[in-house]
């Protein structure tokens, strides 16, 4: 396989990694919380060999190795990352091939910018979370409490097994060690001593002070107009719940492939090839 290329974008703002030639349809992956670029070392290659394309994964601000925000991490933030990614590399019509939280990201930019996206590939990940309109003044108390108290030091260990294993421990979703790994690796730093830190802006993890109302997000889904495919996993975060069914009715012509595998399944090696396969049979 061969490795990808390192960028910086956005003025050296925000790291990635390409696969694929330069020439090529470009994609931006997207990757979830708290993970990296790297989210897409093994979907990427798979996605250039079938489909001739380049795609260029996206470290968000805060994650990986970009730099960090020096005020919040607000969901829609994040689509200031897509967009100076794609300006910089010359991408009026975006296609995104987008994780989790990356997924809302996309969902926000292709309905505020319909002009500007020709397709969308969400992976496990639809609309964003939300809070209803009468539970507003908690989720602000939250945040503005969490967001006065003195940033937690970042963790760290003696060696990339141990942080792999402490990822899986405490992950948000469950994740097996050989999944977990590319991200653990791209998200280490050497420190004195010999031990490893974690790269990530540890005020990701505070709660958000404002967050879109079910309305909000369920307009915003309406409002997408390019094509859009959702690989959803069997043991992932949707399901049949009814917020899922809510999201996934809200949103025009989406095609839905459920898949074996779970909430990472573009990263599990046993999963990751009929991902793979499931995309390039939609675009065909």
């Amino acid at each position: 396989m061969t490795a990808p290329r390192e960028l910086r974008l956005a003025e050296g703002r925000l790291a990635a990694l390409a696969w694929g030639e330069e020439h090529a349809p470009t994609w931006l992956a997207l990757h979830g919380w708290l993970d990296n670029a790297a989210s897409f070392s093994r979907l990427a290659p798979e996605l250039v060999a079938r489909l001739g394309i380049r795609v260029v994964a996206l470290d968000f601000t805060g994650h990986g190795h970009s730099t960090h925000s020096p005020g919040d991490y607000a969901l829609w933030d994040y689509c200031h990352d897509v967009l100076d990614a794609a300006d910089e590399l010359g991408l009026s019509q975006l296609s995104l091939l987008a994780h989790s939280m990356g997924a809302g990201v996309a969902c926000l930019a292709a309905a505020a910018l319909p002009e500007r996206l020709e397709r969308l590939v969400l992976i496990d990940g639809l609309g964003a979370v939300t809070t209803e309109a009468e539970r507003a003044p908690d989720q602000l108390r939250r945040g503005l409490l969490a967001h006065r108290r003195a940033p937690s030091p970042a963790p760290h260990y003696p060696d990339e097994k141990t942080a792999v294993a402490a990822r899986v421990a405490g992950g948000a979703t469950p994740i097996d060690a050989e999944t977990a790994a590319p991200l653990v690796a791209r998200n280490l730093m050497a420190l004195p001593g010999g031990r490893v830190g974690l790269r990530t802006d540890s005020r990701l993890v505070r709660p958000s002070p404002v967050r879109f109302c079910p309305e909000q997000v369920m307009a915003c889904l309406a409002a997408i107009r390019c094509p859009t495919l959702l690989v959803e996993g069997e043991t992932g975060i949707l399901g049949e719940s009814e917020r899922a069914c809510v999201a996934r009715s809200a949103l025009p012509g989406l095609a839905r492939r459920v898949l074996p595998g779970g909430h990472h399944l573009h990263l599990e090696p046993a999963a990751v090839g009929e991902v793979a396969e499931s995309i390039a049979a939609w675009l065909a």
